[in-house]
């Protein structure tokens, strides 16, 4: 290892020495860390970066972080300097703080850990999320980006990020999530997510269950925020598709303003999307509308560089497609919701093939409500295990599994999994990973390591 790359690792080690809730398998007693002091004291040391650049502001159980892709690759191709922060990584912990799709220097990294080191000592109990996100608001103010896009970590009323101020708040579809920590109903999540929108700012809703629609709402009406409901508001459909990506097309409806669609009667904007499934085409409509919100508070932006932008996107790990025939798929679907979407798209583009399904979750995951999704849609199943410390037992898994009466093997680790799948599946069947973005992760970086691939 050399000198630099050492000190990379050893700022890393001083940013996860502080209490990481990703690390944890249960945060039911650590209810008394979230909360935005810290951060604000933190942010003050700094000089509050984060009001240097305007910024949209995006949160949600789902969606979330195509929504900020698909954001900033828009931002990005009508000639903006664009920061994007997002959580968590997939392979490396650079991945979290861009500037136009260039994940950050890992010597400017150590720079900035170094100047954070002595301000940490003022702010008893700061977690490594919150160190995290003020290191990204201080790069992209050091940076002089033109405009940020910011993921939510987790919620959004006490997360980290939500000392901004954006030019708009978007929440993409709220499901059941974390529960331990935002609540047992929609209500009490959405309650959590709805904390990002601010008085008398403008705020997008995708589509959403009606309890959490509810609350949302209710939440937007009580601070008087400019409300969009991207269904309301837009007229969207996937009107054809392949491996390759679908083709979209949105507009605006006739009592809706819209400046990107500026018309009377607006023809359909035509879009070609790189990602994959039918929820993906919801995201993008959120994200158009989240683009059309700015426009109207100084940000020229034109349709053409939005369906640009969204035409180049790129968002590892969702229905992300490693080998075609027969096709080896990596998914980070984590909950009920986002596994039957997994399930959908399967059905809408293999829907003749047989699967295996290479299984990894976290410890602290409803396993059943992912089971009951995805489980008739494939023919057996491997769990396995991430290098993560919230990463389930495999046997554990397999045992859970039994109910289902699927043929399960637990292999670990991840590498034996994968082959054993290969040789199992032969050159008919599919393989689906997913139940988690580590287990995505990791059989990622293991296929994108194997030299010969055509041996399987």
């Amino acid at each position: 290892m050399n000198a630099q790359e050492q000190a990379y690792q050893e700022s890393l080690d001083f940013i996860y020495s502080f209490v990481d809730f990703s690390m944890k398998r249960h945060v039911d007693d650590s209810h008394r860390f979230f909360k935005l002091d810290r951060m604000r004291q933190m942010a003050e040391l700094l000089g509050n970066p984060q009001n240097s650049y305007p910024s949209i502001h995006i949160t949600g159980t789902k969606g979330k972080g195509s929504v900020a892709s698909f954001c900033t690759s828009a931002l990005q191709a009508a000639g903006y300097k664009v920061g994007l922060y997002i959580s968590p990584h997939l392979q490396e912990f650079t991945e979290r703080v861009q500037i136009n799709g260039e994940e950050i220097d890992k010597a400017a990294l150590v720079k900035l850990v170094d100047r954070l080191r002595p301000l940490t000592e003022k702010v008893p109990e700061i977690t490594t999320f919150e160190l995290t996100t003020a290191l990204g608001f201080l790069y992209f103010a050091e940076q002089k980006v033109d405009i940020a896009v910011i993921e939510v970590g987790l919620g959004g009323r006490l997360d980290a990020t939500n000392i901004i101020n954006p030019l708009v708040s978007v929440i993409t579809p709220v499901s059941y999530d974390h529960r331990a920590v935002l609540g047992d109903t929609l209500t009490e999540i959405a309650h959590e997510k709805g904390g990002i929108i601010k008085p008398e700012k403008p705020a997008v809703l995708s589509p959403q269950q009606p309890e959490a629609e509810k609350e949302l709402l209710r939440i937007a009406a009580e601070r008087k925020a400019i409300v969009t409901q991207v269904e309301h508001a837009y007229a969207f459909a996937e009107i054809a598709h392949n491996l390759e990506g679908q083709e979209m097309i949105i507009a605006r409806r006739q009592d809706a303003r819209c400046r990107l669609l500026p018309s009377l009667a607006a023809e359909p904007l035509h879009i070609h999307l790189p990602l994959l499934g039918l929820h993906q085409v919801q995201n993008a409509a959120t994200a158009f509308a989240a683009l059309d919100v700015i426009t109207q508070n100084g940000v020229a932006l034109s349709s053409q560089a939005v369906a640009q932008g969204f035409a180049r996107v790129s968002w590892p790990a969702r229905f992300e497609i490693l080998r075609k025939e027969p096709p080896l798929v990596i998914d980070s679907a984590h909950n009920g919701d986002s596994m039957l979407r997994l399930r959908q798209t399967l059905g809408e583009y293999f829907p003749d093939r047989d699967f295996i399904l290479i299984f990894g979750a976290s410890a602290d995951k409803e396993l059943d409500a992912m089971f009951q999704q995805i489980i008739p849609r494939v023919e057996s199943v491997i769990t396995t295990q991430s290098v993560h410390p919230r990463a389930a037992d495999p046997q554990e898994l397999a045992r859970r599994l039994a109910p289902y009466n699927i043929s399960v093997q637990a292999i670990n680790p991840a590498e034996a999994a994968l082959a054993k799948a290969l040789e199992l599946a032969g050159s008919e069947k599919g393989i689906i990973v997913s139940g988690s973005i580590f287990i995505a992760a990791a059989i990622r970086s293991i296929w994108k390591s194997i030299p010969e691939k055509q041996i399987y």
